[in-house]
């Protein structure tokens, strides 16, 4: 923590906004990796406590083990059962006596074959983990978060804001931008910020292959915390993070 000197009593709004993260609880779902995990590092680092979940624990744990920190707990919670949800928010609450910030930001990819020929299965997985369970996740977690003034992260992504050829995830991502938009309206006048969180392609487990010129997780998770470091006063609606595009030669 930084050290107090005598000329931050006239500058008291600045000094809270270097402790804005002490004490402060955030929840993250899809956690054990990725832009999760990059996420918890980065706001291990700055102070908050932190409650990770994911559908499971070994990669969780693995990560807390990594983090050392007496203020991080797991837990187990597959996004698309609400019930599971309710009692990781109860959990986080229980854990730390409040719940000041929530990044909804598990989700899934789809298979090729477009409208005409991907499985319909992976579409059920798809709206019910991507769009459904970002819903569950706000569902269980407002009411705690209007008792602190809190925020709530989700990630988009650029599909949201772009048409891609027969690509559900696409559509999951622009039904996600929709919620950002419809619990920003929902909020006004709750102190309850919403930020939406749209990054172009990541280099993150989520592909089979490594993308050497997309962004890292490590650069979606400055972006998650330069929004929730912000001070009450300023409210970042949305963030598109894209990787520069290569130098051509």
């Amino acid at each position: 923590m930084p050290h107090r000197h005598l000329w931050q009593d006239d500058h008291e709004d600045l000094w809270q906004i270097l402790n804005v993260s002490d004490s402060r609880t955030l929840l993250i779902t899809g956690a054990s990796s990725g832009i999760g995990a990059a996420t918890a590092r980065q706001a291990a680092a700055q102070n908050f406590n932190l409650v990770l979940a994911a559908r499971s624990t070994e990669k969780l744990d693995k990560l807390a083990n990594e983090l050392g920190a007496d203020n991080v707990r797991t837990f187990a919670c597959d996004v698309t059962d609400y019930a599971a949800q309710e009692k990781l928010v109860a959990n986080a609450v229980e854990a730390f006596g409040r719940l000041d910030a929530v990044f909804a930001n598990a989700g899934c990819g789809g298979e090729p074959g477009g409208f005409s020929g991907a499985p319909v299965e992976s579409w059920q997985r798809i709206v019910n983990t991507n769009i459904l369970g970002v819903a569950y996740t706000l569902r269980a977690s407002l009411a705690e978060l209007k008792k602190t003034k809190g925020h709530v992260i989700i990630t988009g992504s650029i599909a949201g804001r772009k048409v891609l050829g027969g690509s559900m995830y696409s559509v999951s991502k622009w039904a996600v931008s929709a919620i950002g938009y419809n619990l920003r309206e929902e909020m006004k006048g709750t102190g309850v910020r919403v930020t939406l969180i749209e990054p172009g392609m990541v280099d993150t487990p989520f592909f089979d292959d490594p993308k050497p010129d997309a962004l890292r997780p490590d650069d979606v998770a400055r972006t998650v915390l330069f929004a929730l470091t912000q001070p009450p006063s300023v409210d970042i609606g949305e963030l598109v993070v894209l990787p520069t595009p290569p130098v051509e030669e």
